[in-house]
């Protein structure tokens, strides 16, 4: 087994190394948050904009100097306003290959906190979690004629954020992966307090058209963090962080897109220790090539989990097969997500938490496993509480005639289909 060491190491040499094909540089959006009349977060002696600043603009230099294929752009790279649409703008009219937004957490007055975390684009599963959301998302309030701009999204309203429970993004997969290589470069490089990978509702995300990740560097609002993310040192260690996952996350993918078009050695052999994590929504597949789409695997016993049964005292062994639901139905059938693994899982795995019956599909080589199928919406989404108790991160999948297929758009033909 290769540790992540060897990986980054790996990483910066290919940095360095020119492909045996021309290829397009990697474009790179990082987006400093707030700015202008905009401060942000505000503690005792900074301000979230100068701290996001600081660390974005150093995060750029280091790519720009060691990555010579990668392309960096700026949403702001002075204290200006920039509102939200046009950041996301920037990044998709760059084309670019990651989005990156930097930001500094804050609490109330009287409560403190600590750690570093790395957010995508989902429903807000807890009151701390849509907090945070609401507090990046009020910047519109800066902005004119907001009310028109975002639809009459109030940042304030927790109404307002049910849009964003059946908003699924087709680059989700990708944002989790490299928010959680993120996180580990935190913990192990800067020595923060790892504070998680989570989901919620900020704007900035939502119009993005590729794998995008916000990030809050710390709480401004405890002293002792804003000491550290004000000084120098602090900045340049979290800006080292972010880079050093960068690479990594860069480097997998070029190596994915090598790999399939024999333009250089494949990188499929080196992994990291073996995990199993609960990941986010993935409707469509998430790589660009179209070679790379997923296939879910057919109705047969060897896709199921199975489950063997005791033998009877006549010495009969019974098996029994875990169903699987077929997928090539000519109307949508809806499955629950619960998580991903690098190998398959055994029936009986404790990560399974006990939750039966349980499927598996394979996509860009992880196995991802999924709990309930039906054609019926209402019925998956009921059985969506059961699967959150156990997985908080679960949601729900749609496929139709063995492809994965957007949900918003299984769900409105699911509706048409029950009018008729």
């Amino acid at each position: 087994m290769v540790s992540y060491r060897h990986i980054l190491g790996i990483a910066y040499l290919l940095c360095f190394i020119s492909l045996t094909v021309a290829a397009k540089d990697f474009v790179v959006v990082i987006d400093a948050g707030h700015g202008g009349h905009d401060s942000g977060a505000v503690g005792k002696t900074a301000k979230e904009k100068n701290i996001n600043l600081g660390v974005a603009l150093k995060l750029g230099k280091l790519i720009e100097s060691k990555c010579n294929d990668v392309k960096v752009i700026y949403t702001r790279k002075t204290d200006v306003f920039v509102n939200l649409n046009r950041r996301a703008e920037i990044a998709n009219e760059a084309k670019a290959d990651l989005f990156i937004s930097i930001h500094t957490n804050a609490l109330a007055k009287n409560h403190t906190a600590r750690g570093a975390s790395t957010w995508t684009l989902g429903l807000a599963r807890s009151d701390a979690n849509l907090e945070v959301a609401k507090r990046e998302n009020a910047v519109i309030l800066y902005e004119d004629d907001y009310k028109t701009r975002y639809a009459g999204f109030d940042p304030n309203s927790s109404e307002s954020y049910i849009i964003f429970e059946f908003m699924q993004d087709q680059f989700m997969s990708q944002s989790v992966h490299f928010a959680s290589m993120i996180q580990q470069q935190f913990k192990s490089s800067s020595k923060r307090i790892d504070s998680g990978v989570h989901q919620a509702g900020f704007l900035v995300l939502r119009a993005t058209s590729m794998p995008s990740v916000l990030i809050e560097l710390g709480f401004i609002s405890t002293p002792v963090e804003e000491k550290y993310l004000n000084s120098e040192a602090g900045k340049t260690s979290m800006a080292n962080s972010i880079f050093n996952a960068f690479i990594a996350y860069k480097t997998e993918q070029q190596a994915r897109e090598s790999s399939i078009n024999n333009t250089s050695p494949s990188l499929d052999s080196i992994q990291e220790d073996e995990e199993v994590r609960p990941i986010a929504n993935v409707n469509t597949p998430t790589n660009k090539s179209a070679s790379q789409k997923e296939t879910p695997k057919k109705n047969t016993r060897s896709n199921a989990i199975s489950t063997k049964a005791k033998p009877s005292n006549n010495n009969k062994v019974k098996e029994e097969s875990q169903k699987v639901t077929a997928t090539n139905s000519d109307v949508p059938v809806f499955k629950i997500q619960i998580l991903l693994s690098k190998t398959k899982l055994s029936d009986n795995d404790k990560r399974l938490k006990g939750l039966k019956p349980v499927e598996y599909y394979i996509e860009n080589g992880t196995y991802k496993y999924t709990y309930a199928a039906s054609t019926n919406y209402n019925e998956v989404k009921r059985k969506l509480k059961e699967a959150t108790a156990k997985f908080k991160d679960a949601f729900i999948i749609a496929f139709k005639q063995d492809k994965k297929m957007n949900v918003n758009e299984a769900i409105k033909e699911f509706m048409q289909n029950k009018n008729k």
